[in-house]
């Protein structure tokens, strides 16, 4: 194996005509480059040099070894310069997996900054729920994966990933603007028992985190239509088919909807991120940096459109 030091120590005794001279150069001894030049003749199995009493004199092996082996070290440069910007996050490769809201509402304008800020830098985006998504996380295909879980849920992780929170978000009730509880800012759960309901899909923890906060009230709710888009919910209702418990990251705005919260303890939802512990892409600080500042942001909005 020709070593890219060999390399650089040949061309500096075919440079100077002397293994002295270049020993002095590079800061070895005359015995360092001699023992270094016989090594390199030997795996390359040619006499690289003529010795004599008080110089040397290159073959044409040594200056076929220079000319293609200046090559070899400036390609070498450049992926040590190039590893440089990946290791201090100039570029690189960053994968982040979502859920459908946060994507809509607060990773847009995480990507933005971080394109700013690393233009250098690849971003992927994979969408899913947290069960969808999280074999990826693990597999090492994501950085970083944005999960929930709901006040009734609770859940862990497994012990290979790190959880940091994100934001937190309260349920908001959304009510057609005609209907009774439109104009006012709170309302009771147990009031709601005749109303007819829009949640997600029977298997989306939205639709379960409702079925069991109604039960806390002592009855099921009456649930008509179902979309695990949240769009579509807010939009049914604005059309006067029906209530939903939505989280406020998924209240989409629409003329004919109005929303207020649940009296006494308003259920939430948790936003956090999970990674693994053992990822070491330079990237990630910065995007967590850039997640925590815009959840700031959003999390104050939603706070403020959604009343106290």
């Amino acid at each position: 194996m020709i070593s890219p030091l060999h390399i650089q120590t040949v061309r500096e005794v075919v440079r100077t005509g002397s293994f002295a001279d270049a020993a002095r150069n590079l800061g070895y001894t005359a015995s360092a480059v001699s023992q270094q030049v016989a090594a390199l003749e030997r795996a390359c199995g040619l006499v690289l040099f003529e010795r004599r009493a008080r110089s040397v004199r290159p073959t044409s092996a040594a200056f076929l070894l220079v000319s293609k082996g200046n090559d070899v070290l400036s390609a070498l440069a450049t992926l040590e310069r190039e590893l440089r910007t990946v290791a201090s996050g100039e570029r690189g490769a960053l994968q982040l997996g979502s859920f459908p809201t946060a994507s809509s509402r607060i990773l847009p304008r995480v990507l933005a900054e971080l394109s700013r800020v690393r233009p250098g830098t690849e971003i992927t985006l994979a969408e899913g729920e947290p069960d969808e998504l999280l074999p990826e996380l693990l597999d090492g295909d994501l950085d970083l994966q944005l999960v929930y879980r709901y006040d009734l849920f609770p859940r862990g992780w497994p012990d290979q990933v790190i959880e940091t929170p994100v934001m937190d978000e309260n349920l908001v009730l959304c009510v057609p603007a005609g209907h009774p509880l439109s104009g006012r800012r709170t309302a009771r759960l147990p009031d709601l028992e005749s109303e007819t309901w829009i949640a997600g899909r029977p298997d989306s923890r939205g639709a379960q985190a409702l079925l069991r906060l109604c039960g806390t009230a002592g009855f099921t709710p009456n649930i008509a239509f179902r979309s695990n888009d949240y769009a579509v919910v807010c939009g049914l209702v604005g059309c006067g088919l029906g209530i939903a418990l939505v989280p406020a990251l998924g209240c989409v705005p629409h003329p004919g909807l109005r929303t207020l919260r649940l009296s006494r303890r308003t259920p939430r939802r948790h936003v956090t991120v999970l990674r693994r512990a053992t990822n070491t892409n330079p990237l990630v600080k910065d995007a967590l940096r850039g997640l925590m500042d815009v959840a700031r942001d959003v999390e104050a909005e939603i706070s403020g459109a959604t009343g106290p």
